[in-house]
């Protein structure tokens, strides 16, 4: 069963919530897929049985289409936010790792063409692996994270989080107007272009800030 780690492997004192999640947070991504750039954050939820870490293979739904990997910066919330201001939501956050929101693609553009929700395409059990979390402050500057994916040692997406139409404040400051964020809970900030699809024994790897290294392989 998943539960928050730290870099050492340590459990995290905080129970498994909730996944808060952006949509076309940076304006490239949105062009790759043809899709308008909201005035607004695009906000949807992954429930807690998505997570899974990265330390047992990756299972891909079978039978429904292309699965495709989006890398984003996670951020574990330590505090309770709600309408909170974005000078103070950044108070709240307690690890930052990274995170795949695993798409069912053919599902997802299925869905958006009947005017449905997307949660069969984002939120099946599995679809966030997640890495283990970085205390904040041995980072520099969480609005300027350099963080990029590799697929069998090809550099698949690059980007960093000043690339953000929102700030990492603001976007935590939206979200909870919205849902109440509470200790455990996890969000995610969205993902740079060059999304693309997985495949069965992939190898992954993922850089964050150029200091830490995460590794997984997708299952057979």
């Amino acid at each position: 069963m998943y539960q928050h780690l730290d870099l050492q492997g340590h459990p995290l004192p905080y129970a498994v919530g909730k996944v808060v999640c952006v949509g076309r947070s940076y304006k490239e991504h949105a062009a790759e897929l043809n899709n308008p750039v909201p005035e607004q954050p695009l906000l949807f939820i992954k429930p807690s049985t998505s997570l899974v870490g990265l330390d047992t293979p990756l299972l891909l739904p079978r039978g429904l289409g292309a699965v495709h990997h989006e890398l984003e910066v996670a951020l574990l919330i330590g505090r309770r936010l709600c309408h909170t201001e974005p000078g103070h939501a950044l108070e709240a956050v307690a690890g930052v790792g990274l995170a795949l929101d695993l798409t069912l693609r053919d599902v997802q553009e299925q869905l958006k063409a009947k005017g449905h929700p997307w949660e069969r395409a984002k939120a099946f059990d599995g679809s966030c692996p997640i890495s283990p979390f970085a205390l904040p402050e041995v980072l520099d500057d969480l609005q300027h994270l350099k963080f990029s994916l590799a697929i069998n040692g090809q550099e698949r997406q690059s980007g960093n989080t000043a690339m953000m139409l929102w700030s990492i404040g603001e976007l935590l400051a939206e979200m909870s107007r919205c849902f109440t964020l509470n200790p455990g809970d996890v969000v995610l900030t969205g993902t740079p272009k060059g999304v693309a699809e997985l495949k069965p024994n992939d190898r992954i790897e993922m850089q964050l800030d150029g200091q830490y290294r995460f590794e997984a392989k997708v299952a057979g």
